[in-house]
């Protein structure tokens, strides 16, 4: 049975790996042409931006350490491509701009997080869904079309940083159902009692009041809540500095400081594995998990199998991956290495 899984490991491997979220090791830069110059001066602003997106900082500070990093970015670039986007404008036009994306390798720059001591945003991020209510004084709109602009705009931002965003995907019947009243109230449960993710969703909430627009936010993710409010004059500039602090709340919750990473072994024992499907994807699960390095075949008993993981966080953190990815759960209460596989 050992010998089975071994075999089972090294065949999924790979394929674990390809399931990891390679976006967050591209980033994604205007440049003016596909011309050589063009693509070397944007080379260190798309890996900038996963430096940001992998440490969850709205800003890295400049330092020489950050300096040799850009300076060596096109050295550790595993590929790139050019893509063209529709960007929408204020008054409705589309104009097509040119954006580099570079994919970084993995090993290449998670040596560098690690070198210049950032902390680490973990890389299993569920997306929050967004409710936008826009007031105009005389009724209350989801996502109102005329704004496209805006909810492009504040997507493509959150991307940039790393925060997974979804919009709710609703019919005309739908739509009908729903209390716009809770909505724009931020009553965020009862959206998750409709059926939005209970892993994040949010309420953005706007109206002018004179000459400014006040944007209300209501996020839940998890068990935490939040709460804020921005306002401009320009709808889009408050709407930017909402989906900043957005993302900085969430990473902040979820944020492995320089302090907790390291090197460590866990040994865990799971069972309901009950056939080579289970055992399959537990292993992928385990393997796709940011915070394990490596995964060993202790032994293997009907239905059970006992795992020696090497992570590189503190153990805390595994145990509160394994509760937020609802695949493992604990065998029994008061058991910090049983768990059993969900179905």
């Amino acid at each position: 049975m050992k010998r089975i899984l071994l075999i089972i490991v090294i065949l999924h491997l790979s394929v674990t790996q390809l399931l990891a979220d390679t976006n967050l090791y591209s980033g994604e830069v205007f440049v003016a042409s596909q011309d050589e110059s063009d693509r070397d001066a944007a080379v260190p602003e798309a890996l900038l931006q996963v430096l940001q997106k992998l440490s969850g900082q709205r800003e890295i500070h400049r330092s020489p350490a950050l300096d040799a990093a850009l300076g060596q970015a096109s050295a550790i670039v595993r590929s790139y491509r050019y893509k063209r986007v529709d960007q929408i404008a204020t008054d409705g036009t589309v104009m097509e701009e040119l954006r580099l994306v570079a994919q970084f390798i993995q090993a290449e720059v998670d040596r560098i997080v690690q070198q210049m001591g950032l902390p680490r945003w973990r890389q299993e991020r569920p997306a929050i869904q967004i409710w936008v209510v826009i007031d105009d004084g005389l009724s209350r709109s989801l996502k109102p079309v005329e704004f496209a602009y805006a909810w492009q705009s504040i997507e493509g931002l959150a991307a940039i940083r790393g925060l997974p965003v979804s919009w709710p995907d609703l019919d005309e019947e739908e739509m009908q159902l729903v209390d716009m009243r809770l909505v724009w109230g931020g009553f965020t449960d009862y959206l998750v009692e409709r059926g939005a993710p209970e892993d994040g969703v949010a309420i953005i909430a706007a109206r002018r009041e004179g000459p400014q627009w006040v944007v209300r936010w209501n996020l839940a993710s998890g068990s935490q809540a939040w709460s804020w409010q921005t306002s401009d004059l320009n709808l889009l500039v408050a709407l930017t500095g909402g989906i900043h602090q957005m993302a900085d709340e969430v990473a902040a919750v979820n944020t492995i400081a320089v302090s907790e990473q390291g090197s460590w072994e866990i040994d865990v024992s799971i069972g309901n594995l009950n056939g080579t499907d289970d055992y399959v994807n537990c292993l992928n699960y385990l393997q796709g998990l940011s915070l394990v390095n490596a995964v060993e075949v202790l032994g293997a008993y009907p239905g059970r199998v006992h795992f020696r993981l090497q992570i590189n966080a503190s153990k805390e953190h595994l145990a509160e991956t394994f509760e937020q990815g609802a695949v493992l759960v604990r065998a029994g209460a008061g058991s910090d290495h049983d768990y059993e596989l969900l179905r």
